[in-house]
């Protein structure tokens, strides 16, 4: 009998960005009925909130277009790496980039961390058991960290990896710092591929600023790529505070 493997990778949009808004539309809509229609507009702004948040939720899920597995293969698409030594997921969240990391370089050790706030649906014990699912967890570890303060020596990993985290990291005022971090830990001729909302400006600056500062910290060879732009992303992901300012840093210490 054929069983199907089900990871619990979850969604970058928590459900409670679609119960919230909706539940309020809902209170709105009631108390509009006995207000002559005074709520009817706000009702109407929350309900469509909801049903944006929801199609998001879709949209990224396996049900949908499959966009967070597709987003994370673009990370994976731009490593130059021979994928033989360690290598590190910042931010795993329930372990998706951890795993495609670990059967692409099947050679490799590699290690996920993750702080698993109580604002996600992630945790290490769902990491473990998604890894035990795709046949890498003797090769596949999870610590909890914050990408902040990163438990591990100078140079220790040939590469290093991110998908979507520093503008999430709420212990450092200066989200460039986390980038920092992961370089610190990464070895000299190590590569790294780390991919957020860059093209936010308050948390990044312009792209060249970027690319000069992380070239200041010592970096042989650092690139920048927007991938908000990849055809399979559509216009209603795209807002700012989505995917709209995804690109991915990526060369070498």
């Amino acid at each position: 009998m054929n069983t199907k493997k089900v990871f619990k990778f979850g969604n970058w949009v928590p459900v409670k960005m679609i119960v919230a808004p909706m539940l309020l539309g809902i209170i709105c809509l009631m108390l509009g009925v006995v207000t002559n229609g005074l709520f009817f507009i706000p009702a109407m702004l929350f309900m469509a909130v909801a049903v944006y948040f929801a199609t998001a939720w879709h949209l990224f899920s396996p049900g949908g277009l499959n966009i967070q597995s597709r987003v994370q293969d673009l990370v994976v698409s731009h490593i130059s790496w021979k994928g033989s030594g360690k290598a590190l997921d910042i931010g795993c969240g329930n372990g998706p980039l951890t795993i495609k990391l670990a059967l692409r370089f099947p050679e490799a050790e590699i290690t996920g961390v993750d702080f698993w706030g109580k604002n996600w649906d992630y945790s290490m014990l769902t990491c473990l058991e998604n890894a035990r699912l795709a046949g890498v967890d003797g090769r596949v570890t999870f610590k909890k960290a914050s990408a902040s303060a990163l438990p591990f020596e100078d140079n220790h990993f040939d590469l290093v990896v991110s998908n979507l985290v520093f503008h999430e990291v709420q212990d450092v005022t200066d989200k460039r710092q986390s980038i920092r971090e992961a370089l610190r830990v990464l070895k000299p001729g190590g590569v790294f591929v780390l991919q957020d909302l860059f093209l936010l400006k308050p948390y990044y600056g312009t792209s060249e600023e970027l690319v000069n500062v992380i070239y200041q910290w010592g970096m042989k060879k650092v690139n920048f790529t927007r991938t908000c732009d990849e055809s399979f992303i559509p216009n209603l992901v795209k807002l700012p505070f989505m995917l709209g300012t995804l690109a991915i840093v990526h060369g070498v210490k």
